[in-house]
């Protein structure tokens, strides 16, 4: 598993960002995009349909980008996760500790609810009670979820040859990681 310095073995063109619910993958992913300057395929908008109603057309749809040359996108979803990390050259994990992890969620839900601002397909994020009333509410899910990386990322290198995993564990190692991928971008790499 590499770091936020360690020297990547080659210049991936197929990217997975893992990390908890609010951890910032899809900021991440847009920002590797950007350096690689390769698609990023926001993996929410394609598994979400009007009224949050997932699109019968997702798998299908993962398929079909998973099979470009070059993407990047979020390591969601349980009915792609196999089919992205085998697709995948690289996985960058959003591995930070359990109280930051929670904060952003908690922020950014309030924050989406408060301006009423459209996600994907129209949808807005619910009421703030529903936090309570709903269980499958993103804030609580990413309480039960928050542990399930730790015990699934670190095997995906041995069980999917020609994955490199890189575990970043602070906003500071993802903009130092950041920085080192653009460096080695404008080097030539």
């Amino acid at each position: 598993m590499l770091t936020a310095i360690d020297p990547l073995p080659a210049r991936p063109r197929r990217i997975l960002v893992a990390g908890v619910s609010g951890s910032g993958k899809t900021t991440l992913a847009g920002r590797i995009g950007a350096v690689l300057n390769v698609p990023h395929v926001e993996i929410d908008s394609l598994f979400h349909g009007p009224d949050w109603t997932p699109r019968e057309s997702f798998v299908q749809d993962v398929a079909a980008f998973t099979g470009a040359p070059g993407w990047v996108t979020e390591r969601q979803y349980r009915q792609v996760r196999q089919l992205l990390a085998q697709r995948a050259e690289l996985l960058v994990w959003l591995d930070f500790p359990f109280p930051f992890s929670m904060w952003r969620p908690i922020r950014r839900t309030v924050r989406r609810r408060l301006r009423r601002q459209e996600l994907w397909n129209g949808n807005i994020e619910p009421a703030f009670h529903t936090i309570f009333t709903d269980p499958g509410h993103i804030i609580r899910w990413g309480w039960r979820a928050r542990n399930k990386l730790k015990a699934v990322v670190p095997g995906l290198e041995q069980e999917i040859p020609g994955l490199h995993v890189v575990r970043l564990s602070s906003p500071r190692d993802v903009d130092a990681w950041v920085d080192n991928l653009q460096l080695a971008v404008t080097s030539g790499w």
